[in-house]
């Protein structure tokens, strides 16, 4: 296990995404080394062979919008319960709390 710290697990989704987190998480120490090498190759925008605190905080937003919008997209059809692509306040109270009205 890679996790060696209170709050890893938060960092480490934070900085690959959840699904990729997840595959690290299966990783021995070496392939997590080299994963990370190429993810740190894609941070490094301007190639110059570091990265810059503007370039991480670029990479962790891209990684949580992308999170954003998977997620948005897996329970959309959760609370669209007509099916109509759009969500009513009458939808979201009745598939957030239907079960207590």
């Amino acid at each position: 296990q890679h996790e060696d710290r209170p709050g890893f697990q938060y960092d480490h989704e934070a900085f690959l995404g959840k699904e990729e987190a997840r595959s690290f998480d299966q990783l021995s120490p070496e392939e997590s080394r080299e994963r990370l090498g190429k993810i740190v190759d894609r941070i490094d925008d301007n190639k110059d062979g570091y990265i810059t605190t503007e370039e991480l905080k670029t990479w962790i937003k891209r990684v949580q919008k992308r999170y954003i919008y998977e997620n948005v997209a897996k329970v959309w059809k959760d609370y669209d319960l007509n099916k109509d692509d759009k969500i009513a306040w009458e939808e979201y109270k009745q598939a957030t709390y239907g079960y207590y009205l």
